[in-house]
């Protein structure tokens, strides 16, 4: 395993906001990248690589990444293969790759950590290795009495040349060292004492940083776009600002909004948890034109809020605050509050529009005009959306797009530095590629989840062009084979450029898994969900185990907060208020869990049993979790010891979850039951 040289870890970017930059002329065209073509040296199959290089790769400062490539040539002589990193200022370091099984395939890899915020850039070199082909030789002639003469002369002098190399570079003491080593090679001593002499630990350090490289073939540059920290590891929670501590009259037969204000307490209780992004549906003024009332029906009452997905009303659009939940100085209060909780706000961007949203008057041509002369609503058949209507985009991009920008700004300028975007699969993606290069520009630490539960080859194209993170599908993935096959696609297949978002339920999606209400059906998704991915989420209820059904074979929510206010004792037992925060915890004290790529699937003997290894540096972390919520499970579970860096017959953990210690060896028996369905066992001194 290797890493890039160190360097002093700038300043993390300010929360505050910086100055808006005035946007670029729209320019939708992706930048190109040459290609060399094969050098002296082979080198393909390179990764990171998104789309030839016409997008940057996914990485966080200080996150373990592989960069992997096949390297070969003609005829039998060693290949080596190395690193070349380029930081956003300049700098360039060189990191070794090391040859990886199998063998026969060529592939060569190495591990990096980036710890500089902003654009990098990496090559691969391929090169001739004088060093290891001269020792492959002498392995096989010396002991045999082959060419003794030959093998001699030929050693001495690649050894003079590294030290010739160690001491142009000031290593005096490495040349010195060189030297002593190359007079050592006389063809009158016994073969085994010429190869002790070059075997020591000491000289293969030496020749692996000074050994000559020649036939050097370097790839392209290829980009490497690393964002801070939270665009990979992140916690997030979400809740309606208007159900906080909303209250209804029977007398009058009405609501009071909660507001920013009254939310400040939900704030301290999110905080409590452990959660790190409060994350807000839309908080604009909600159309009245076919408003939908509670169970999204369309014979709303006077007290119903309408859905705040139905954006615009004469009170403004998504440049505005809905009066019921405060005004911008309460909003900035909410935004400071949640700050000073060690959290950040997440809102809600919804690119559409309610039939009174200002634009429908202002920018008709923002709209598709059927050809009645209606401005058509939004549909997925058999569903009707009557309260929104779409962005027609190639009407008039330019306005368009300038426009998103300024409301994004609008945000931005109050706090808002994460967005998660409704439907970004229904708009153009060049229109997210180029808005999200802007924003690059001027604020790189600005972050977007792609809400697009759709077509995998759109969600993936979304990630490529620059969202931060992703839905994804494990909502849907309930069976051991199912987990294990995705996991291992985010993990190694689209690691480059998809980084998942694991929310546990939504105010869209009541998943088939939970709808029993069975406590331990909410236990495990959240343990998987926050074990699984470095992201994860939950949206508000799913403590309470809310589980009821809008209709048999659905997955809507029975009376759904999208269109009623829904006042909640968090508080109520039972609920998973622990379990969420010792969750949290165990994230924060893990770097094992805070990243994507390092995950390794253990045999367990029963399907209802999934377990996996993850890792980072010298943390290690094994996840075992029953996927039965209902009965007990029982399983053989199998442990590759060296595999874990475990030189004796056991290893030592302790289960993060309830603090026991256990000794395991190889083979080992596990038991879960559905008020204890998971261990998460950190892996003790090795």
């Amino acid at each position: 395993m290797s890493s890039s040289p160190s360097r002093k870890r700038p300043a993390s970017p300010a929360a505050d906001p910086t100055p808006v930059a005035a946007p670029s002329t729209l320019d939708l065209s992706a930048p190109s990248v040459p290609s060399l073509g094969f050098g002296r040296i082979p080198v393909s199959g390179l990764s990171p690589v998104v789309e030839a290089g016409s997008y940057p790769a996914k990485a966080v400062v200080g996150e373990l990444i592989p960069i992997r490539a096949k390297v070969f040539r003609e005829g039998h002589d060693a290949v080596n293969a190395s690193v070349v990193l380029t930081a956003p200022d300049g700098t360039t370091s060189r990191v070794p790759m090391t040859a990886v099984e199998p063998r026969g395939l060529d592939p060569w890899e190495a591990w990096v950590r980036l710890e500089q915020p902003g654009m990098w850039s990496f090559r691969v070199e391929g090169w001739s290795d004088p060093w290891a082909t001269w020792l492959h030789n002498a392995e096989a002639k010396l002991p045999v009495g082959v060419d003794v003469e030959l093998v001699c002369l030929e050693g001495r002098h690649v050894l003079a040349q590294a030290s010739a190399n160690a001491a142009a570079e000031g290593d005096q003491l490495e040349a010195s060292v060189l030297r002593s080593v190359a007079e050592l090679l006389l063809p009158n001593r016994a073969p085994a004492d010429l190869l002790e002499a070059v075997a020591a630990r000491s000289i293969k350090r030496a020749m692996a940083k000074h050994g000559p490289r020649e036939l050097v073939s370097p790839t392209a540059d290829f980009p490497i776009q690393v964002d801070r920290r939270k665009a990979l590891f992140s916690s997030w929670y979400e809740f309606f600002p208007r159900s906080q501590q909303a209250s209804y009259d029977p007398k009058t037969r009405k609501w009071t909004s909660g507001t920013f204000d009254s939310s400040h307490q939900r704030l301290e209780e999110v905080a409590a948890m452990g959660f790190d992004v409060v994350y807000l549906p839309p908080i604009h003024p909600i159309g009245t034109a076919f408003r939908k009332g509670r169970n999204n029906s369309l014979t709303p009452t006077k007290t119903d809020p309408g859905s705040p997905w139905a954006i615009g009303s004469a009170e403004g659009g998504h440049d505005a605050i809905h009066p019921d939940l405060g005004d911008w100085d309460a909003f900035d209060r909410f935004v400071a509050k949640t700050r000073s909780l060690g959290m950040e706000v997440a809102l809600d961007f919804a690119l559409q529009a309610s039939p009174d949203h200002p634009w429908v008057t202002a920018h008709p041509e923002w709209f598709t005009t059927r050809l009645d002369g209606t401005i058509a609503y939004a549909e997925n058949p058999p569903k009707k959306y009557q309260d929104i209507y779409p962005i027609n985009f190639d009407n008039d991009p330019e306005g368009i797009y300038h426009e998103v920008l300024r409301i994004l700004q609008l945000w931005m300028s109050h706090g808002v530095r994460i967005f998660r975007i409704d439907n970004p699969h229904t708009k153009p993606v060049p229109f997210w590629a180029w808005i999200l290069r802007e924003l690059r520009r001027t604020d790189p630490d600005v972050l977007f989840l792609a809400e697009a539960f759709t077509r995998p080859e759109m969600m993936h194209t979304l990630g490529k062009v620059g969202f931060h993170q992703s839905y994804t599908y494990f909502t849907w993935r309930n069976e051991k084979w199912e987990l294990e096959e995705y996991l291992t696609e985010l993990s190694q297949d689209t690691d480059a450029f998809y980084r998942p978002n694991f929310f546990v339920n939504t105010p869209d999606i009541n998943p088939f898994f939970l709808q029993s209400g069975n406590p331990a059906a909410f236990a495990i998704r959240a343990i998987l969900a926050a074990t699984g991915s470095p992201s994860w989420g939950v949206y508000s209820g799913f403590e309470l185990f809310e589980h009821k059904r809008l209709r048999e074979g659905g997955e809507e929510y029975l009376d759904s907060e999208k269109y009623e206010y829904r006042p909640r004792d968090y508080q109520a037992q039972p609920n998973l208020n622990l379990l969420l925060g010792k969750l949290n915890q165990i994230r924060r004290d893990h770097p094992a869990l805070q990243q994507l790529r390092r995950i390794r699937f253990l045999s367990a003997a029963s399907d209802q049993v999934l377990a996996f290894v993850k890792d980072d540096g010298d943390d290690t972390v094994i996840v075992i979790c029953s996927l039965n919520p209902d009965r007990t499970v029982e399983s053989e579970l199998y442990l590759d010891l060296p595999a874990l860096g475990v030189a004796s017959d056991t290893v030592d953990l302790r289960d993060e979850l309830t603090g026991a210690n256990f000794t395991w060896g190889g083979l080992n028996f596990v038991r879960l039951t559905p008020t204890n369905p998971a261990h998460i066992l950190h892996v003790l001194g090795r």
